[in-house]
């Protein structure tokens, strides 16, 4: 795993830190703003919050790893999360094309990447 890339993803994990990254993933693009992995869990538990009691346990779950995240030595870090993500493969228009979009990649996939976003226009 690239060092660099890892400084990057745990200031997000431990201070909140955000930046604009671009990654190469087996020659797709994923273009986002990092969050930590507390952020993402907590979004990815309300998104659950409302619908019937499937839904509300695996909200409960989600929310409860989102504590043991906070709680966690976040020194082996295995994942990156991106918030406002679009992941482009090809010519084709990126995924999402709008809205928000929350994306979570493991750290070893990454090829390369580089800082800013790309947009399509």
């Amino acid at each position: 795993m690239d060092d660099l890339l890892m400084t990057y993803v745990k200031a997000a994990n431990q201070h909140g830190f955000s930046l604009d990254i671009t990654l190469n993933i087996n020659g797709a693009l994923v273009t986002g703003t990092t969050v930590s992995a507390q952020k993402y869990l907590d979004s990815a538990s309300q998104s659950f919050e409302g619908g019937n009691d499937v839904s509300k346990q695996i909200s409960e779950k989600l929310s409860e790893a989102s504590q043991n995240a906070e709680d966690q030595n976040q020194e082996d870090v295995s994942y990156i999360h991106l918030k406002n993500a679009q992941v482009y493969n090809g010519d084709s228009s990126p995924t999402p094309a709008e809205g928000q979009f929350f994306w979570r990649g493991r750290m070893d996939q990454v090829d390369g990447f580089f800082l800013g976003r790309i947009a399509s226009e």
